[in-house]
C-alpha cells in the first residue's frame, strides 16, 4: 500500500524541481471534486495554497507543512 502523504510530497517535490515556468500549479481533488490548488513560486520558494471550499489562501515555506495541510483537506 502506497502512502497517500508520500504521493502528495512527491508531487510537491516535482513542482520544486521543475524549471519550466517561474510558477508551477497543481490541483488536488477528492472524489472528482477540486479541493485545493497549489502554486509554487520558484523565485520566492513559497507554496501558495488556495482552499477551494472557502476561497481562502495560505502561504507555506515548508514542504512538510503544506503536504500535511493538503492531506488534511483530502482525507
Amino acid at each position: 500500500m502506497k502512502s497517500q502523504l508520500k504521493a502528495i510530497i512527491d508531487r510537491l517535490e516535482a513542482m520544486m524541481r521543475s524549471t519550466d515556468n517561474e510558477k508551477q500549479v497543481r490541483r488536488f481533488e477528492k472524489d472528482g471534486k477540486l479541493k485545493a490548488e497549489i502554486t509554487y513560486d520558484i523565485s520566492t520558494s513559497i507554496f501558495i495554497l488556495k482552499y477551494i471550499d472557502n476561497d481562502e489562501v495560505g502561504e507555506f515555506d515548508d514542504l512538510d507543512l503544506v503536504a500535511m495541510e493538503i492531506y488534511d483537506l483530502l482525507f
